[in-house]
C-alpha cells in the first residue's frame, strides 16, 4: 500500500510502499497526532522504517493496496 507523508517546512513529500494495512497505517497515525507517540513510525517492504516526528505531521494520505501487473498484452 502506497503512503504519503507530508513534513512541515520540508519541500518534499515521503513515499512508501508499506506492507501495513491502511487500518494498522491509521491507528499509528491517529496514535502520534493524539499524541500518544511522539514519532509516526511505519515499515515499507523492504523492512526499512521510516520515523517522522509527530509534531511535524502536515499530512497523511494512505492509497489502496496495489497489485502489480506483469505481461506485455494489452488490455
Amino acid at each position: 500500500m502506497e503512503v504519503k507523508i507530508g513534513v512541515q517546512h520540508a519541500p518534499r513529500e515521503i513515499t512508501l510502499e508499506s506492507g501495513q494495512s491502511a487500518e494498522d497505517v491509521e491507528r499509528a497515525v491517529a496514535a502520534a497526532l493524539a499524541g500518544k507517540a511522539q514519532v509516526l513510525s511505519l515499515s515499507d517492504e523492504h523492512g526499512r522504517k521510516v520515523l517522522v516526528p509527530a509534531d511535524r505531521l502536515a499530512y497523511v494520505e494512505i492509497g489502496e493496496p496495489s497489485t502489480r501487473k506483469v505481461g506485455f498484452s494489452a488490455l
